[in-house]
């Protein structure tokens, strides 16, 4: 597994972090085996939120690992808080307790990485300092970003923050490339170069954010997997003979296809499946042409201009 650099570097990691939202239902043994295996295929990063499985998801991971000193430093774990049942919370109080709690959940003394949960339209950035000065002060989080934010989102919070944003978690696959589109039809007046987000992919790029993409294989807005897909008949056939030709599953070529931008984007794949963790590892290995990227987007529906 190929490494890199979040941030400006504050962490070494796994191009692929896996996602750890739906392990709340596993059992122990199925949960430790899938950890384990993230591990032995060189991932070391796993995504956790106070929301996954409603805080069951991160208790999850530290009973099937047994966590311990001894292990934690083998791994980089991140968590994200501020989405509650029916609103957002990025108040001093709520992010102060929300970490407390994943961290009694994930028996750990402190986390890498603590990511606001989407935007919060009453976020007032000076609480949101104090908390990541209190928490960065204390040991319990080592760095800090967001999920879901547009360039002016991130702009203002870094006016008040002592610390650096280093990452910002955004849905993206072959079948959800909104900051990419309108990157290619600047000028036009198509509906693919609405700028939607801010020019959020430029903007991460400029200033060393690294941005992770969630739900790498899904299309629309969890509305199902665009792999073996028939809605998707073009796609998959493209998907599917690069596979063949590279010798991998189709899942590789996915992510493989998010690896190939230059951003250095970092996949969060939430498979339970072991087996299918190791087919979607070998995406590490494959080095997409910029003729193949390209026909991938264009086989997903896309036109050039």
């Amino acid at each position: 597994m190929k490494k890199i650099s979040i941030g400006k570097g504050e962490i070494k990691a796994s191009e692929i972090s896996l996602g750890c939202m739906r392990i709340s239902d596993m059992s122990d043994t199925e949960a430790a085996h899938l950890i384990n295996t993230a591990l032995e295929e060189g991932v070391d990063f796993f995504d956790h939120a106070d929301i996954y499985g409603r805080g069951k998801s991160e208790e999850k991971f530290s009973q099937a690992i047994g966590m311990n000193p001894n292990i934690r430093e083998n791994f980089i774990l991140q968590t994200k808080c501020g989405i509650r049942d029916g609103f957002f919370d990025f108040s001093k109080e709520h992010i102060l307790s929300s970490v407390d709690g994943s961290l009694k959940r994930l028996n750990t003394d402190y986390i890498d990485v603590l990511l606001l949960h989407r935007p919060d339209t009453l976020v007032e950035p000076e609480e949101v300092a104090e908390a990541f000065t209190r928490l960065h002060d204390s040991g319990k989080v080592r760095y800090f970003g967001v999920s879901n934010q547009n360039p002016m989102q991130m702009e203002l919070l870094s006016k008040y923050l002592d610390h650096r944003i280093i990452i910002n978690q955004l849905q993206l696959s072959i079948t959800n490339t909104g900051m990419i589109d309108s990157g290619l039809n600047v000028n036009m007046e198509i509906d693919p170069s609405i700028n939607r987000d801010g020019s959020v992919l430029d903007y991460c790029r400029l200033k060393d954010i690294t941005i992770q993409a969630w739900s790498p294989f899904q299309y629309g807005f969890f509305e199902g997997v665009f792999l073996d897909n028939a809605k998707f008949p073009e796609l998959n056939a493209k998907i599917d003979e690069i596979a063949r030709d590279r010798e991998v599953p189709n899942t590789a070529v996915a992510i493989a296809w998010i690896l190939r931008h230059p951003a250095r984007i970092q996949p969060i794949v939430g498979t339970t499946n072991a087996d299918r963790l190791k087919g979607i590892c070998k995406a590490s290995e494959v080095n997409l042409t910029r003729e193949e990227w390209y026909a991938l987007y264009r086989a997903a529906g896309n036109e050039l201009p």
